[in-house]
């Protein structure tokens, strides 16, 4: 009798298949087995890339003689500490009683990697590879996509792909690591006085080290401006309001040198100098304008990693790499779908039985009233209509929503991972209910002065009329001051919260009528720097590398392949901290770079400026994307790739610019010294 093998990623995985398959399977060394199938699973990467003195025994010692090292056949080797489980895989897959072999790693480009270098360095022929491509580890689903499972050649290009992104990385961090450790290390490693300093470059490292140091440069250049705002105090009933004033074509500032926008002055005396032109206060106010109108706000898009790790980054101040590993423990107990995914929305497929995962919230008592409403309304009905689902916008995976299955595992989840599991499913929840309703009103002020000008004071407001899908967002983990905290910045910059008595007095005003200026008074403000990026924001800053991009036709181009892939962002970061070359303050997630990182950033700038472009990363990200869809073949790719790292080498070969590079250390220094003194001052004691 001929069996078939299940190939899982992980033990879990494999224990997950095992019990949807609900044969009598029987626990070996590194794999279970029944009269029917045998279950089996990597850890992880089994095989990896040979180092280059595998190659040549010279390519051991780094020399600019040996590089652009360039291998026409790639080779590979087992990894050491994964060899017991390597070889009883192997040994599995080529069994003469096993016929088929279903494929379950991840779904995805690292997955579909995974098991084929293990197919390759088994040797493993003459048997039917089938492709299981699942969403989530619940039991239906599993089954699911074993039943639908194709063949694996079905998957090639995705496989090729994969295979071309670690040549990629490989051929960048052999080459260009080497060419600028052997030219610029050891000026590195005297100006800081290190024991030794290799230069760590890699197609997207050194791309995001770039955005964080020029973040900070544009911090440390800007140079703060003064502004002072005039607002006015005008009474409404027994109320008070206040609006800001602004420049119009009626003032006698139009066009005035005095003004820093149309909403202030570059001096307080030109503040002053208006407040005096209103005359003595109070004074009549004329209506101009009175617009009330009603506003929608929809429910956002469902999470995908990348929104994910900024929520958590913003909520709970944990790491991308920490809320990868939450997503997926979620994932791996049944009570989300698949985590590495850039989708933001769901499929038709599923939107066709969503009803069952929002069923099984009915049993999860944070949202439980929630899924009970939307099922007793069947709300859900009219969902594939609407913009959360969305076939095109999916490539391997739809958004990350709860199963509505493995409640139970709730209990054995940190205080955290419950609380990015209660996110997840709020989000998802709230694409059911109505949108939030809000009324605003604008109203426009004006005061005839004594030298027949009339100056004008804007003011609007806004009062919510009807929460909608934001009943759904109460999170529980929400001190009360958190809470109006994210609803002001919910809120228009322009548009001030109002209660309904408030609301109800303004809803009475009409164009025309004369309101009190009681006073007015002069608010200075100052221009404020860009923000430095928190690990939240950096991921989606990787996501969205289009906005870095001027060029209008190659920002479209590259739409929706960032700068790395939702799988690989988190490690990226991890990598860049563990280097040194940024900071990552765990209290806030704020990223900072480090001396050492704005040394490495400018020693690339001189040698090859390109590798901190996001245009180049994301268009990188792009070329792998379209050998994924077939649009471009693997040598088509590999011959640009192998261009672009020999020209980039020899250029560095036969440049020096090491005398040039001091003048950058040194700018850069300044900046750290009272660090430094800190240190120094620390060992002393």
């Amino acid at each position: 009798m001929t069996k078939s093998v299940f190939i899982a990623e992980k033990p879990s995985v494999a224990r997950a298949f095992g019990a949807a398959l609900k044969y009598n399977f029987s626990n070996k060394d590194g794999y279970m087995e029944s009269e029917e199938a045998i279950v089996t699973w990597c850890v992880g990467h089994l095989v990896t890339m040979s180092y280059p003195e595998v190659y040549d025994e010279k390519m051991a010692k780094w020399s600019l003689n040996t590089i652009p090292f360039i291998p026409s056949q790639f080779k590979y080797e087992i990894i050491p500490q994964s060899a017991k489980q390597f070889n009883i895989v192997k040994g599995l897959l080529n069994r003469e009683d096993v016929d088929k072999i279903y494929i379950c790693t991840d779904s995805g480009r690292e997955g579909e990697y995974i098991y084929r270098l293990v197919d390759q360095e088994a040797h493993v022929t003459g048997k039917i590879k089938k492709r299981v491509w699942i969403d989530s580890q619940t039991e239906e689903e599993i089954l699911r996509g074993i039943r639908e499972a194709k063949d694996d050649s079905e998957y090639d290009n995705i496989g090729a792909a994969a295979y071309l992104r670690a040549k990629e990385d490989y051929l960048m961090g052999i080459n260009f690591s080497r060419a600028l450790t052997l030219r610029y290390g050891y000026s590195i490693r005297q100006f800081l006085g290190l024991d030794k300093c290799v230069v760590a470059v890699g197609r997207v490292m050194t791309c995001v080290l770039g955005i964080v140091v020029d973040r900070e440069r544009e911090i440390r250049n800007f140079v703060k401006t003064p502004f002072y705002r005039v607002i006015g105090d005008f009474s409404v009933d027994d109320k008070v309001i206040s609006a800001e004033w602004r420049v119009t074509e009626k003032s006698k500032y139009n066009g005035s040198f005095d003004l820093y926008s149309e909403k202030g002055f570059k001096e307080e005396k030109g503040a002053k100098a208006l407040i005096e032109s209103l005359g003595q206060l109070p004074v009549n106010a004329k209506l101009t304008k009175m617009e009330k109108k009603k506003e929608t706000k929809n429910a956002p898009l469902l999470y995908n990693l990348a929104e994910l790790q900024n929520d958590c980054s913003k909520f709970f101040k944990i790491d991308p790499n920490q809320t990868l590993a939450i997503a997926q423990e979620l994932y791996e107990k049944k009570l989300t779908t698949y985590p590495r995914t850039d989708a933001r929305v769901l499929s038709t497929a599923i939107a066709k039985e969503i009803d069952k995962n929002i069923r099984g919230l009915t049993s999860y008592e944070p949202a439980s009233i929630f899924a009970k409403a939307i099922l007793q309304h069947e709300s859900y009905k009219g969902i594939a209509k609407t913009r959360y689902v969305n076939d095109k916008a999916i490539t391997d995976h739809y958004a990350i929503i709860p199963t509505g299955q493995g409640l139970s595992a709730i209990s054995s989840l940190s205080p955290t991972a419950a609380k990015v599991y209660e996110i997840i499913v709020r989000r998802f929840l709230a694409v059911f209910y109505p949108a939030a309703q809000y009324s605003k009103i604008k109203l426009e002020l004006a005061v005839d002065t004594s030298e027949n000008f009339i100056e004008t004071f804007f003011a609007g407001f806004k009062l919510l009329a009807s929460k909608g899908y934001l009943h759904v967002m109460d999170y529980s983990f929400f001190k009360k001051d958190e809470k109006e905290s994210d609803e002001k910045a919910d809120n228009d910059a322009e548009d001030s919260a109002a209660d309904e008595g408030l609301f109800e007095a303004l809803s009475k005003l009409k164009k025309g009528d004369t309101l009190e200026l009681k006073q007015a008074s002069i608010k200075e403000g100052e221009t404020t720097p860009p923000k430095r990026y928190n690990s939240g924001t950096l991921i989606l800053t990787m996501e969205n590398a289009g906005q870095f991009i001027e060029d209008e036709e190659l920002r479209s181009q590259i739409k929706g392949s960032g700068i790395g892939t939702s799988a690989t962002r988190a490690g990226i970061l991890e990598k860049l901290v563990k280097n040194k070359y940024l900071e990552l303050n765990k209290k806030t997630q704020i990223i900072t770079p480090t001396q050492m990182g704005e040394m490495i950033y400018d020693t690339v700038y001189v040698s090859m400026k390109p590798m901190l472009n996001p245009s180049l990363t994301a268009s990188w990200e792009k070329g792998l994307t379209q050998v994924e869809q077939g649009e471009i073949s693997e040598d088509e790719y590999m011959k640009k790739l192998s261009d672009f790292i020999t020209r980039r080498t020899n250029y560095v070969k036969e440049n020096d610019m090491r005398s040039h590079m001091q003048q950058f250390f040194v700018n850069s220094a300044q900046y750290y010294k009272k660090v430094q003194k800190k240190k120094n001052t620390s060992k002393k004691k």
